[in-house]
């Protein structure tokens, strides 16, 4: 079966820490671009940070540039999203998302919460 599965997603307090990961089955990540989108209450998806399945390269949003990092290990078939200094405005669900380097195959994770709150 076809996943993408996110994890570790919760309640922080401001300034706190959070690793995502994102793990793949029944397909190989070594192909596939990974992005991570959030999505708050009342707000439309947005892009965070993603990875290129070539050379690595990353792209991070203005809004976590400096306190995200995303990282992937194709031979655990993994991708993470390690979020520092966390602020309540980074409370939303995030979402995995792999795309196919041909511009094909497009898979998502069903999302995780993360709660930035005191």
């Amino acid at each position: 079966q076809v996943q993408l599965v996110e994890s570790g997603g919760g309640l922080v307090q401001p300034g706190g820490s959070l690793r995502l990961s994102c793990a793949a089955s029944g397909f190989y990540l070594d192909d596939y671009a990974i992005g991570w989108f959030r999505q708050a209450p009342g707000k439309e998806r947005e892009g965070v940070s993603c990875i290129s399945n070539s050379d690595g390269s990353t792209y991070y949003a203005d809004s976590v540039k400096g306190r995200f990092t995303i990282s992937r290990d194709n031979a655990r078939n993994t991708a993470d999203l390690q979020m520092d200094s966390l602020t309540p405005e980074d409370t939303a669900v995030y979402f995995c998302n792999a795309a196919h380097r041909s511009g094909g195959t497009n898979y998502w994770g069903r999302g995780t919460q993360v709660t930035v709150s005191s």
